[in-house]
């Protein structure tokens, strides 16, 4: 018996090796010279990326098989939306010849289209299926129509990352995307997988929190976020997560990526705020990590924070990676909201919203 389970756990470590080092989506990895220069960073420390607390806690190993069970075994009754999402269909040529005010359209999760300043930039572009390395490993979205499919898109001129796991950074959306995109702004470290998938080092510039860079007429500035990183067992921190500030001369807009509540929004609000829009994390929340992802409440909270004049809830609306039902992420903002007297938008994936119009609750989710 002893024989046989040693055989078995080693033929497991075997496949697991073989399938992260032979897989493409797995990305790169952060090279001894690169750490030695990410040592610079006040956000390294001893060989890994840190949050400005200690967090998130190393769970054991039996800790993360007990969280794994809980998370593939719970029965979340209205964990999925009863049919297929929905969507907006937008057109490639109205992106293409799109030269109006300032404009977001939502591809659902975490992911975003602007066209500000006739240029056109792509957030986080996670349009695959399924949140994992492989199909075989993660649920589907919830809509199986995309408002654009990726292959559609018109010429694209910047793509911000927020950090590198799966439901923000998707190797396939990104190897459709590569031909497509002048520059990729990424936080340090998340540029290896961009390498690894083909896209050249000179069109990839990666950022420190607080430093920023000139693109063209716009400004992006990569700020701070409470999450980790890694897309594989032995690669946790190597990389830098992030938010994103976004400015043009007359407009400033905030995107939050992943990141659990915490002083770092206020300190973003004292820098660059007010902010004419505030894309704020929603979703796959649970006391298990508080940490690394808000509450909904949180989330409306922020919106105090940064001095935003307009709020858009995110992170929630295409997959399922928590154990809460599939709305709550949304029916909570929106009455904490009301409280706080934030000025909310929750447009349906694909719906245009457009700044300085789009201030209203559309509760398209009652639908579906």
């Amino acid at each position: 018996m002893l024989l046989f389970l040693g055989i078995l756990i080693s033929t497991l470590i075997l496949g697991y090796i073989a399938f992260v080092n032979l897989y493409p989506s797995f990305g790169g990895d952060v090279s001894p010279a690169l750490r030695k220069e990410y040592e610079k960073s006040k956000n390294f420390k001893n060989g890994q990326f840190v949050n400005q607390k200690d967090v998130p806690e190393d769970l054991t190993f039996m800790e993360t098989l007990k969280l794994a069970r809980k998370f593939f075994f719970t029965n979340v009754p209205n964990g999925s939306p009863m049919q297929d999402i929905t969507v907006k269909k937008i057109d490639s040529t109205d992106i293409a010849e799109y030269r109006d005010n300032t404009r977001l359209i939502w591809f659902g999760h975490s992911a975003f289209l602007l066209q500000i300043d006739n240029k056109t930039v792509l957030i986080d572009p996670m349009f695959g299926k399924v949140a994992a390395p492989h199909d075989w490993l993660g649920t589907n979205r919830f809509n199986s129509e995309m408002p654009i499919e990726i292959e559609r898109l018109p010429k694209i001129d910047a793509v911000l990352i927020s950090h590198d796991h799966y439901d923000h950074l998707d190797y396939n959306s990104i190897k459709k995307l590569k031909d497509k995109v002048e520059m990729f702004y990424t936080p340090l470290g998340v540029g290896v997988h961009l390498e690894a998938w083909g896209i050249e080092k000179e069109r990839i510039s990666e950022l420190d929190w607080w430093q920023d860079v000139k693109f063209k007429e716009l400004k992006f500035i990569c700020t701070p976020a409470q999450h980790f990183s890694g897309r594989k067992f032995n690669n946790r921190q190597s990389t830098l997560w992030s938010s994103w500030v976004i400015q043009s001369h007359t407009e400033s807009i905030f995107f939050s990526g992943d990141s659990g509540y915490g002083p770092h929004f206020k300190e973003i609000g004292k820098a660059f705020g007010p902010f004419d829009f505030a894309m704020v994390e929603c979703g796959q929340y649970n006391k298990m990590w508080p940490d690394i992802h808000m509450f909904p409440e949180e989330t409306a909270q922020v919106g105090i924070d940064l001095n935003a004049k307009l709020v858009m809830p995110i992170h929630w609306g295409a997959f399922k990676l928590a154990l809460h039902d599939w709305t709550d992420p949304v029916e909570r903002v929106v009455k904490k909201a009301k409280e706080l007297d934030v000025d909310l938008v929750t447009p349906q994936i694909g719906e245009p919203i457009f700044l300085g119009h789009s201030d209203s609750t559309n509760q398209w989710w009652e639908n579906q």
